[in-house]
């Protein structure tokens, strides 16, 4: 839960963002950088609106395919076999890059989201699925932004044939229900395990 979850309106998180900046840095912290997206595209009052802020409140610097580090996007999958081979990918990557990591664990969480937008159709565009390569995706990701696209959708680098969708806002996102909890498994040289963790349910007592 964030300060996100705690209010239902622009004008509540005003004043509530007010007082904690007075008495709870700590809280801002987990908010990210606010300067990066303005208040009147958060979704407040959905199921996990902290979860869909999150991609343009706390940007990668190094980027992503679709952008620089310049500004956030919040990318979806088809499915959850989807989610997890794209995940997967940039966990190994970044993993592989830490001198004398012998052994971690990553745990991820697997969220149902619905949004509303219109979205631009890229799956088609040449030159955006290289593997390794980002530089046209990257350049027309600032320039869909730039037009003030909502979205886009694309064919998934990481499991051939899936699809992949990217927003440039979480205002379109009407809901994000965590479903599942898998844990990726560093073994020193890649993300060679994904195990799936159960997710308790309060028990109900009348």
């Amino acid at each position: 839960m964030t300060l996100f979850d705690d209010v239902v309106s622009q004008e509540d998180f005003a004043t509530v963002y007010a007082i904690q900046a007075l008495t709870n840095p700590r809280v801002l912290n987990e908010l990210g950088d606010l300067s990066l997206l303005s208040s009147n595209e958060i979704p407040f009052g959905i199921d996990g609106v902290n979860y869909v802020t999150a991609p343009f409140t706390h940007i990668n610097p190094e980027g992503s395919r679709f952008s620089n580090g310049d500004f956030g996007v919040l990318y979806l999958a088809d499915t959850i076999d989807t989610a997890i081979k794209e995940t997967l990918y940039h966990q190994d990557k970044y993993f592989q890059n830490l001198q004398g990591l012998h052994y971690d664990t990553v745990d991820m969480r697997c969220l149902k989201v619905t949004f509303s937008a219109s979205v631009v159709d890229l799956f088609q565009v040449k030159g955006i699925y290289e593997p390794e390569d980002y530089s046209l995706p990257r350049r027309l990701g600032a320039e869909l932004k730039k037009n003030a696209q909502q979205g886009f959708q694309y064919y998934s680098v990481r499991n051939q044939g899936a699809t992949c969708w990217g927003l440039f806002s979480p205002i379109h996102v009407t809901g994000a229900i965590q479903t599942k909890h898998f844990e990726f498994i560093f073994d020193g040289k890649s993300m060679s395990k994904v195990r799936e963790l159960l997710v308790h349910q309060p028990l109900h007592l009348s």
